[in-house]
């Protein structure tokens, strides 16, 4: 989950490119649902396989390793004005600032939560 996670920051900071799986329906309609109702992610959901562990996602090492790279990932996404230098999603495409960090929250809980943290 670390490495996924720090693979999917990577990409939105364009350290690792991704595959696009977007149209116009996962622009608005899925990208509208998925930032902005008050449910927490279904589990389950397909990724993009160069962020997949076991596919082309980043194999785990260290522990500890791990989490302070993706510590430094999220520090590093979270800095004010970042949006404008993001990659767009490969679902939801581009995407603002408000809508980028509410990602980022949204796709560490759902993982985070995986394993009860």
């Amino acid at each position: 989950m670390l490495c996924h996670l720090a693979d999917s920051f990577r990409v939105t900071l364009g350290q690792k490119s991704v595959s696009p799986a977007t149209g116009i329906v996962q622009r608005t309609i899925v990208k509208w649902v998925a930032l902005n109702l008050p449910a927490p992610w279904p589990k389950g959901l397909p990724t993009r396989p160069e962020v997949e562990q076991g596919a082309g996602g980043t194999p785990p090492g260290d522990f500890q390793r791990d989490r302070a790279d993706l510590i430094a990932l999220i520090e590093r996404f979270s800095e004010p004005g970042c949006a404008s230098s993001r990659s767009p999603h490969p679902v939801f495409g581009g995407m603002k600032e408000r809508e980028w960090l509410r990602w980022g929250y949204l796709h560490t809980d759902h993982h985070l939560r995986q394993f009860g943290a």
